[in-house]
């Protein structure tokens, strides 16, 4: 059962203009928090070389600092997710921009592999900076408000991924590594105390305990395939440390779903995956995730070929980012318009648009991507796509569940459109890799059937955004779900 307790930030109501001055401030410091995350999410894979040169470790062992960081967050964000619905966002959120921001500087700091490593673990705890903001969001803003705010929060975790791929490059070569902490934890230090002195905690709980049984498996679970994903393609998918993982992972996940139907007080509530509006925007959200880490690879990688191949550009690191950046801008720009488009005809038309954009996005280059035209019209529809597609996806779930539970929910989703990110890197690092020259260097067709396979994740988008449920049968499902709170399922 949720309770609602709201104490008053002054003795006085405040006037429009202060609560709406409030509410910007309040949605500044979330997206510089959102912002930090996500750019150390992908700052780090450009410079994996360099790092483990300058540590004295070899690249493979220097992807432990992806690893880690991937486990951690994965891990770490429902749990705390939970507790932010159980004894408050904003003390919870606090905690975690706190994590993060030793763990930012411990890295900056890190004399070796395994301090690093330490460090990355502390900063995925900030997986949860997401659904705890997203849950802070619905609480206290008003809800004209809520959807556009929220389409901005979650492009703003594509924008970061693609900002971390195009500053990566650029920050190593005018400074050092070390600066790829450095700059973020300054961001990090202003979103912490923004936390602490500018966002009232949350007056939606639901007390209770965490579900330490349920935590364990999951960890288990988790651990298991997202490990066995990573780490794959080092090891052989026939290798049988990976065939054990993913059967373990596999086998724990169901126990996991099990295990929460049954308890009073289930870490996740796996019920809420029966509503279609929450289920069709998992699945979304796992095709997004594959496509944007499907693009995050594919096209710095064709760009940095040597052009005497006939089918590279020659560029360096710095100058493939910048390609990018059009894919970033249109991510900001088409989270926006999502979130103004959600209020008037529901998430499931953003979704459907998000998925055709992105399923364009790569027939394009699949078809043909020998010219510049090509790649940054492809990257400019994929950032228009996945803008569109997180913002409708979150905004589904929080029009498919109770306030209480909002934090919870979208918990889920970060961590399923993370497993779609670890699967995207994995497929498309394995189809690079296994069509290469007797010299190394990666065949044309590695990327087309590289292009074709994110095409093919598009569509599955599409296809469950179709079956997403209409406007109309959301407000039953929510009115049946006990959601009041969101302004595009009143009736008009």
């Amino acid at each position: 059962m949720s309770t609602t307790t709201r104490s008053p930030i002054t003795g006085s109501v405040p006037t429009a203009g202060a609560a709406r001055g409030r509410g910007t401030a309040i949605i500044l410091f979330l997206s510089l928090g959102g912002l930090s995350f996500a750019v150390l999410q992908s700052l780090v894979a450009p410079a994996l070389g360099t790092i483990g040169s300058d540590l004295g470790v070899a690249t493979t062992d220097a992807s432990w600092v992806l690893t880690a960081y991937l486990l951690s967050a994965s891990v770490l964000t429902p749990i705390l997710g939970r507790l932010g619905d159980m004894v408050g966002k904003r003390r919870v959120i606090i905690v975690v921009l706190a994590l993060l921001l030793v763990g930012t500087v411990l890295a900056a700091l890190a004399p070796n592999l395994g301090v690093l490593i330490v460090a990355r673990i502390l900063q995925g705890a900030a997986g949860a900076v997401m659904p705890l903001s997203i849950g802070i969001v619905r609480d206290e803003l008003p809800k004209e408000r809520v959807s556009v705010t929220i389409g901005l929060l979650s492009a703003i975790f594509g924008i970061g991924a693609g900002v971390g791929i195009v500053a990566a490059g650029p920050i190593v070569e005018a400074l050092s590594w070390h600066w790829l902490f450095w700059l973020p934890a300054v961001l990090v230090a202003i979103a912490l105390l923004g936390a602490i002195f500018g966002i009232p905690e949350s007056p939606v709980r639901t007390p209770g305990r965490l579900d330490l049984v349920g935590t364990a498996i999951l960890t288990v679970g988790l651990v298991g395939l997202l490990l066995a994903i990573s780490e794959g393609e080092k090891w052989g998918w026939g290798d049988g440390k990976t065939i054990g993982l993913l059967a373990l992972g596999a086998v724990a996940l169901v126990v996991f779903v099990f295990v929460e139907l049954r308890v009073k007080e289930p870490l996740i509530d796996v019920r809420l995956f029966a509503h279609r509006g929450v289920w069709t925007a998992h699945v979304v959200a796992l095709a997004f995730g594959f496509a944007m880490f499907g693009t995050f690879i594919l096209v710095p990688t064709l760009l940095q070929l040597p052009s005497a191949l006939g089918y590279g550009f020659g560029l360096s690191v710095t100058e493939a980012g910048l390609y990018l950046l059009p894919t970033v801008v249109a991510m900001v720009i088409s989270g926006v318009l999502a979130g103004i488009l959600i209020r008037r005809v529901g998430p499931k038309i953003p979704m459907v648009l998000g998925g055709v954009s992105v399923t364009v996005a790569f027939v394009l280059p699949a078809l043909g991507h020998g010219e510049t035209w090509q790649i940054l019209l492809s990257g400019i529809l994929t950032g228009i796509g996945i803008g569109m597609a997180l913002a409708a996806t979150s905004n589904a779930i929080v029009e498919s569940v109770p306030a209480a539970q909002t934090s919870e929910a979208i918990s889920a989703n970060t961590v399923i459109r993370t497993v779609g990110s670890s699967v995207g890197t994995a497929v498309i690092a394995a189809l690079i890799s296994s069509n290469v020259s007797p010299q190394g260097a990666p065949l044309d067709d590695a990327f087309t059937v590289g292009f074709w396979a994110s095409a093919g994740v598009g569509v599955l988008a599409i296809l469950a955004a179709l079956v997403a449920p209409s406007l109309r049968a959301r407000r039953r499902e929510a009115a049946a779900a006990g959601v009041t709170d969101a302004p595009e399922l009143e009736g008009r």
